[in-house]
């Protein structure tokens, strides 16, 4: 049946292939999610047409297959076939997957429930009562709902109102109490929305029923943080709201309880667990674009339709058909983030850089205005001093050091991150010494001896090239807890990527090859 399946896939790549090629290399994941591929023809050239096809029918079919057989869901594969027809399939499961782009080579997951710790989860709680008043909310409601009445010439028509008893039984399901001006809302109307026709009477959001918050909270994970993959994840950063410490710094949280949505993947939310300066029942926004952290909004909702009800006193509104819109003053906001050279004057709301094709080092000590700062990349850039980062709260660090020396790193209170690039050989001692580093990438890193890598106790992800492999395991050095690793070799095969996962502990022996020819 493998062979059957994988015949098609070989004659899509020949059909395609350019003249005089010798052979085509195809990597791909496949799956119920759909398929990914990249590949070539050799030799290469400027005048090849290099990328090989992405047979999607006939992909999906060997997946399939390969879910029916071996239970892999999804499969990664590798299909290298020749001008004469000949052919070889090597398919696992996706603990083993080709990683492209600049970090090109393979990706193995060690430990497939391990996540990464959001540095929210350990920030001081607040302590502070909440700022919400009940009655204040239910009088400034229907205000708000007299005004909107006032302009479109008509009530708005809402859902009921849900009984105390489904509030209470709402609570019992999500485990959290909501905040009182919020329930007292509920207690007016069961969101805003009839027959799916929702009155977005949260400035563009659509206020969802009691039963769909319960559900937003309960069967759709909204307390769970999407998970992209290693290759994206292992320096991945949260960032801070505006202002500081009143928000927990997750890319999503359990007592984060969505009540309004944009029907966009993003939703205004009631924040039941606050940081040290935040209050319970304060707004936020969460959701699709908010994974590097939530946007706050207010203190409480009550406070919010105050706001509301200022902009209708203002004019500062507009109508469209049925539906009124709010509008908001123009703010410029503060900068969270710079692509491009450090400027004259650094904004002290920095919390990343990304500094591209700098010409010469770069200097890095005007960042210490940012004392914010939680990434701190150099791409293609150089920098001769680390001193200044020992200021920063850098988490993600990505730099190339040109005769430089890492050990201004030492018991960096910060750092989980750190990308390292040398141009003469490194002395990674001081690495020992700091306490949250969870990713390292030493792949474009000169090492004068890779044996500290064994004292890095906390170490989640290491990414090193194939040589730098070979020496780390002959010498059974490796970092006793890794989660996943990178192999950083753009030529290897799958063959040769399952061997070196096979070193790192996992169990490749059911892997399948298959060997064949069309003709």
């Amino acid at each position: 049946m493998v062979e059957q399946a994988v015949r098609p896939i070989v004659e899509a790549i020949i059909a395609n292939a350019p003249n005089g090629w010798t052979e085509a290399v195809l990597h791909g994941r496949a799956g119920r999610g759909g398929t990914s591929v990249t590949g070539h023809y050799l030799p290469r050239g400027d005048s090849w047409g290099a990328d090989v096809p992405n047979p999607y029918a006939e992909l999906m079919a060997l997946a399939e297959t390969l879910r029916k057989d071996h239970g892999w869901e999804p499969v990664s594969l590798e299909i290298r076939c020749r001008p004469s027809g000949e052919y070889r399939l090597v398919a696992f499961h996706d603990a083993l997957t080709r990683v492209t782009g600049m970090g090109s080579g393979f990706q193995v997951v060690l430990d497939t429930d391990y996540r990464l710790p959001q540095p929210g989860l350990h920030q001081e709680p607040g302590t502070a009562a909440p700022a919400g008043d009940a009655e204040l909310a239910v009088a400034r409601f229907r205000a708000y709902l007299e005004k909107r009445a006032a302009i479109l010439g008509h009530p708005d028509e809402l859902p009921p109102p849900a009984t105390a008893a489904a509030i209470d039984e709402a609570e019992r399901r999500i485990g959290r109490r909501l905040p009182a001006d919020l329930r007292a809302l509920y207690l007016i109307a069961d969101g805003d929305g009839i027959d799916y026709e929702h009155r977005y009477l949260f400035q563009g959001n659509a206020w969802l029923s009691l039963e769909s918050l319960v559900a937003e909270t309960t069967d759709w994970g909204s307390g769970e943080r999407p998970w992209y993959g290693w290759d994206l994840e292992w320096d991945a950063v949260v960032f801070e709201t505006t202002p500081a410490d009143t928000v927990r710094r997750c890319g999503s949280h359990p007592g984060w309880l969505r009540f309004a949505t944009s029907e966009d993947g993003n939703y205004l939310a009631v924040d039941t667990a606050p940081a040290r300066y935040g209050r319970p029942g304060q707004l936020i926004r969460t959701g699709r674009d908010y994974d590097d952290g939530p946007a706050y909004v207010a203190d409480s909702v009550t406070s919010l339709l105050g706001h509301y009800l200022e902009l209708l006193d203002q004019g500062a509104y507009e109508k469209h058909g049925d539906h009124v819109s709010l509008l908001e003053p123009d703010r410029e906001p503060a900068p969270q983030q710079i692509i491009g050279d450090i400027p004259d004057e650094v904004p002290p709301t920095l919390q990343a850089i990304h500094i591209n094709d700098a010409t010469g080092p770069v200097d890095l000590a005007p960042l210490t205005a940012a004392p914010c700062l939680r990434r701190l990349h150099l791409n293609r850039s150089t920098t001769s001093d680390l001193r200044p980062v020992r200021e920063l709260p850098v988490e993600s660090l990505r730099i190339t050091l040109d005769g430089g020396d890492p050990t201004p790193l030492e018991g960096h209170p910060h750092l989980a991150s750190l990308d390292l690039n040398t141009t003469v050989p490194a002395d990674l001692a001081a690495l020992r010494t700091v306490p949250h580093l969870r990713g390292l990438d030493l792949s474009g890193a000169v090492v004068a001896d890779l044996s500290v890598l064994a004292d890095l106790t906390g170490l989640r992800y290491l990414s090193l090239t194939g040589r730098q492999w070979t020496t780390l395991l002959a010498e059974g050095q490796l970092p006793p807890a890794l989660a996943a690793a990178h192999l950083a070799d753009p030529d290897a095969t799958l063959d040769e990527a399952l061997a070196w996962a096979a070193l790192l502990g996992l169990t490749t022996g059911n892997a399948l090859r298959v060997t064949g020819t069309l003709f």
